[in-house]
């Protein structure tokens, strides 16, 4: 089932798949309560078992509404089953009720090709996110 969860529900699976099992405080996000944000969970056996978070941020040089999608993660043990896909057509359908134009992330290098199957596209060269790695900017339009 998927639907809208709290900022505090996306920790675990964040700490877990994204940050090396990290502290839970070390993986909050600036931006996760900010006005207009929200965040996608996917539960299983009411399980949280894929996340993402969504908040209002131009991508540099566009105008019009921007949302930027962060902390993406699905639990190892239910990766390549389409629960991330699954959740992003859901809040793309979020995006389109809150008018947004589109919706743009940094991509780890290693799921590019999940978003390009989505219909995003690459915007920017490589570069590399300290202690993280090698990542993308990618780019959905949405109007």
């Amino acid at each position: 089932m998927i639907g809208l969860i709290k900022a505090a529900d996306t920790l675990p699976l964040r700490s877990l798949v994204l940050r090396d099992g990290k502290p839970l405080d070390a993986c909050i996000f600036p931006t996760d309560e900010i006005e207009g944000s929200f965040h996608v969970g996917y539960l299983s056996n009411d399980e949280l078992v894929c996340i993402a978070s969504f908040f209002p941020e131009e991508h540099p040089g566009d105008g019009g509404v921007g949302y930027r999608l962060r902390g993406m993660a699905t639990n190892q043990h239910y990766q390549g089953q389409g629960l991330g896909s699954e959740l992003v057509k859901f809040a793309i359908a979020c995006l389109t009720e809150r008018h947004a134009d589109y919706l743009w992330c940094n991509a780890r290098a290693a799921a590019m090709n999940f978003y390009r199957r989505l219909g995003f596209e690459v915007i920017s060269a490589e570069f590399d996110i300290p202690g993280i790695g090698p990542h993308f900017e990618m780019k959905l339009n949405l109007k």
